[in-house]
């Protein structure tokens, strides 16, 4: 009889950091959960792993993180196909949309309460019952430095982030006394990735860019933590980046 293999789930496994991580838990021993609106996304993630391990099984879940509930209920039937959900990242970011704070309207509001938010605690409230139960588990929460500073220019982005760092540090006191970890991973950085290519060409160096198959090793390396020295806030930044805070 074989063991079971660690099932890593990955709401928002698109280009760049989502498939990259997608290839680093696989690379790592673990199966993949890939849910998504794109097919697209969960296709080009899976291939990306099944050339990283050739024997990784994968599932795939349709939903749209700013639905809920349809959020909660892909998960729910990830799960019943694939097993308990070990690892859960939810790599979701809203739109960069650039505006004053009193350009701000109440659908812009309610949209990123809803991706930022309520997505993020649909997808924890879907594994965490079980993870509590069984004694362990690993939740991130892929985030930036704007969960540490409001904006002139992009407030929509900052009340987001500010909100999933509220979040990820409420299930945190309330749950890791149950063996679940959770992690708010904060990215204060820009990612080499072609869009933000094309920008650096223009502005300035691209050492400023932070590889993403750097960036998933840190949340590779913070899975590993032992239960006494977990980190729940981790910030990520290359060495030319300015601090903003």
């Amino acid at each position: 009889m074989t063991s079971r293999r660690g099932v890593c789930t990955i709401v928002g496994p698109g280009p760049g950091l989502g498939t990259a991580l997608a290839k680093r838990f696989a690379r790592g021993g673990y199966d993949l959960g890939l849910v998504s609106r794109s097919e697209e996304s969960r296709v080009a993630a899976q291939n990306a792993a099944l050339a990283e391990r050739p024997t990784t099984q994968v599932w795939h879940q349709r939903a749209d993180a700013n639905s809920p509930v349809s959020l909660e209920r892909a998960l729910s039937a990830l799960s019943a196909d694939a097993g308990p959900i070990d690892v859960l990242i939810y790599n979701v970011r809203g739109t960069f949309a650039r505006c004053e704070p009193l350009d701000m309207t109440y659908d812009m509001l309610e949209y990123t309460f809803r991706l930022e938010l309520a997505g993020a605690f649909a997808a924890a409230k879907a594994v965490l019952p079980e993870m509590r139960t069984r004694g362990h588990g690993t939740i991130f929460f892929s985030s930036a430095t704007a969960a540490f500073r409001g904006s002139a220019t992009h407030p929509i982005y900052a009340i987001g982030k500010f909100g999933l760092r509220a979040l990820s540090q409420s299930l945190t006191k309330a749950y890791s006394k149950d063996g679940v970890h959770i992690v708010h991973m904060r990215l204060d950085c820009d990612l080499d990735v072609p869009t933000m290519n094309g920008i650096y060409r223009v502005t300035r160096d691209q050492a400023g860019l932070a590889d993403h198959k750097d960036v998933v090793e840190t949340y590779w390396l913070t899975l590993q933590q032992p239960k006494g020295v977990w980190s729940n806030e981790v910030e990520i930044r290359p060495l030319t980046e300015a601090w903003t805070y």
